[in-house]
């Protein structure tokens, strides 16, 4: 039973907190918890593939660092030249890593949205408050995954007539690409298409209507709201403070690391935690029921 059985609205805010503070925050201490959080959360929900991605996108990090720092000159920390005769400075390499880190992190938050919420889950939360808008997310979320299906069968179809992608020089590989993607766009525009006639045929836009659902919220949901308002209560109190505040430009200056501020620190990393947290610690459960009923 892992986060995705809580009730819908406790999954949405949720999300909503942890990537908002992923992509608001410019302490780097806030941003290293987010992004580490997201990190282990999106390697625990969809396994190794989400591994190789995730580690995939730490070099992206650095080369979007790089090329931050090498076309943005604010800072009074000069490293050196680039190859036009602009400084490179401290500054700005460490405000692109912010940056880089910060958007890596939400994509590895969005990941873990698509693993936990439904198309039931998004009517459910918006069908009533606007039917347009609980359509589009109902769809959205089961397209990405069929997306990777017919992805993988139009790859194995033309490796079937010898248009295997890793095949031929780099002009024909790209050329092989833009053709999968072009496949595959079609399929898309088509298939949602198809998606939004069948779900307008069943009178998903009529106005009143409802949809059933078999969500409740019941008291362990109660009790990881509570946990989460605390945290978010927590963290909020640390950006009125100023602690997840950073300046970059002409130097870096953020806000003094005092007594008070490991308070900040511990109740965001528990936030972001939560979820990986009660997923391991139900598995922990399971196993030891497991073992006790094996030994009777």
């Amino acid at each position: 039973m892992g986060f995705e059985c809580c009730h819908p609205a406790v999954n949405l805010i949720y999300f909503i907190a942890v990537i908002w503070g992923m992509l608001a925050f410019h302490n780097p201490v806030f941003i290293l918890i987010s992004f580490f959080s997201a990190f282990a959360y999106s390697v625990k929900r969809n396994g190794c593939r989400a591994a190789a991605f995730n580690t995939a996108l730490l070099p992206l990090i650095l080369v979007f660092a790089l090329y931050y720092g090498t076309f943005n000159h604010f800072g009074i920390t000069v490293l050196g030249e680039n190859f036009i005769g602009n400084r490179i400075t401290l500054e700005s390499f460490v405000y692109g890593l912010v940056l880089g880190a910060s958007a890596a992190g939400a994509v590895m938050w969005f990941s873990c949205v698509f693993s936990v919420f439904s198309s039931d889950k998004a009517v459910y939360l918006f069908g009533k408050a606007s039917p347009g808008l609980s359509l589009f997310l109902s769809i959205l979320l089961r397209m990405v995954p069929e997306i990777k299906r017919e992805a993988g069968k139009i790859r194995t179809a033309r490796r079937g007539i010898g248009k295997k992608l890793n095949y031929g020089n780099a002009a024909a590989r790209l050329k092989k690409i833009a053709s999968l993607c072009s496949i595959l766009i079609t399929w898309t525009i088509d298939a949602m298409v198809l998606a939004s006639y069948s779900m307008r045929s069943r009178g998903v836009m009529l106005k009143g209507r409802r949809a059933f659902s078999v969500y409740r919220f019941d008291n362990r949901d109660r009790a990881y709201a509570v946990a989460m308002s605390a945290c978010i209560t927590i963290t909020f109190m640390g950006v009125l403070l100023k602690q997840t505040d950073a300046v970059y430009d002409p130097k870096i200056i953020m806000a003094p690391v005092a007594p008070m501020s490991y308070f900040f620190y511990a109740g965001y990393a528990v936030l972001c935690l939560m979820p990986l947290g009660m997923e391991l610690f139900t598995e922990y459960c399971f196993c030891r029921a497991r073992s006790a009923m094996m030994k009777k």
